[in-house]
């Protein structure tokens, strides 16, 4: 319980964070847009509530603060951003049953992110996002 607790209080931490690191003067708009990219990540390992999370920050201009942060900035870029969209690795995984949760909260050049998506396995969840929640490079 209590790592859950402390996952709990880095996260609202690194949020925190992030809210001030996209905070500031008004820009140019494509300067402002690419200030106002961030995502903060967490994969979920078993049920949401009891599993144990690991998270990062991912910021893109210039791509940081995540283990392959250019490669997930480069398919989120070509995917608009969308999580979903990001073409799979065809890749084969073992058919067992080991759910992990994948979560995305931020903005996308000035539009929310909120994506939350349960997968079968680490392997298939690997598949289909690439380097997005890849945190340990």
């Amino acid at each position: 319980m209590t790592h859950l607790t402390r996952a709990t209080a880095v996260a609202g931490a690194l949020l925190s964070v992030a809210a001030l690191l996209t905070a500031g003067p008004a820009r140019a708009a494509t300067r402002e847009a690419r200030a106002d990219t961030w995502l903060y990540l967490t994969v979920t390992k078993g049920g949401a509530r009891t599993g144990a999370v690991r998270g990062t920050l991912l910021r893109c201009d210039p791509p940081r603060l995540h283990a392959r942060a250019a490669e997930a900035c480069a398919e989120l870029a070509t995917a608009g951003g969308d999580i979903g969209r990001i073409p799979a690795d065809d890749v084969f995984c073992p058919m067992i049953h080991a759910p992990v949760t994948a979560r995305a909260l931020g903005r996308w050049n000035g539009r929310t992110v909120d994506f939350r998506e349960t997968y079968t396995s680490a392997c298939v969840m690997k598949a289909r996002t690439r380097h997005v929640f890849a945190f340990d490079g």
